[in-house]
């Protein structure tokens, strides 16, 4: 009688040592997935503050086309009203101020005085570095979705998510269709 209790006491302690395992992986990756967010967060707050210098730069040359520059300080606006309310409307929203960028950073191709500033070229550079930080940021968030997002979603752990509460993550995603497009290369 006292093996048979001693074996189940020994199979409730391995499944409450399994339970704690497999909650404690789910909220390692919920974390990780936070802070690769913070990483992305980073990076687009200082992609948020590099654009009114080159607005700035860029207004000092007259003729500019306002509307672009106009455009340029609304998505950041709204990109900046967006933080906090969610991944996917932050990553419509810095969608939209990649986009303008992209507009503007076109247009300057018919002002080659200001090509030449030293100054643009700085930002333009500093902007470049920080778009790329971006990407690598929101590929290693994307990555760390999908690990949080299989874990609660295959077996056991799904078990284990479910009565706890854990819920899928959202992946930051590319919405905007001039984000999606490759960059054409043009040597003339």
């Amino acid at each position: 009688m006292k093996i048979a209790l001693y074996v189940v006491l020994g199979v409730v302690v391995v499944l409450l040592l399994l339970l704690v395992g497999v909650y404690n992986g789910l909220v390692r990756a919920r974390n990780q997935t936070k802070n690769a967010w913070a990483q992305i967060d980073v990076q687009l707050k200082r992609r948020h503050d590099l654009i009114p210098n080159l607005v700035e730069t860029v207004k000092g040359y007259k003729n500019f086309e306002r509307e672009t520059l106009e455009a340029v300080t609304n998505a950041r606006n709204l990109a900046q009203k967006a933080v906090g309310t969610g991944v996917g409307a932050q990553a419509k929203a810095e969608g939209e101020l990649s986009g303008a960028l992209s507009r503007l950073l076109a247009v300057v191709e018919n002002y080659p005085d200001l090509k030449a500033n030293k100054n643009f070229l700085a930002l333009q550079e500093e902007l470049t570095s920080t778009e790329n930080k971006i990407s690598f940021s929101r590929q290693y968030y994307n990555d760390s979705v999908l690990g949080y997002n299989n874990k609660i979603q295959m077996f056991p752990s799904n078990v284990v998510a479910g009565m706890t509460g854990f819920k899928a993550g959202e992946f930051f995603q590319v919405t905007v269709a001039e984000e999606k497009e490759v960059p054409k290369v043009s040597f003339n």
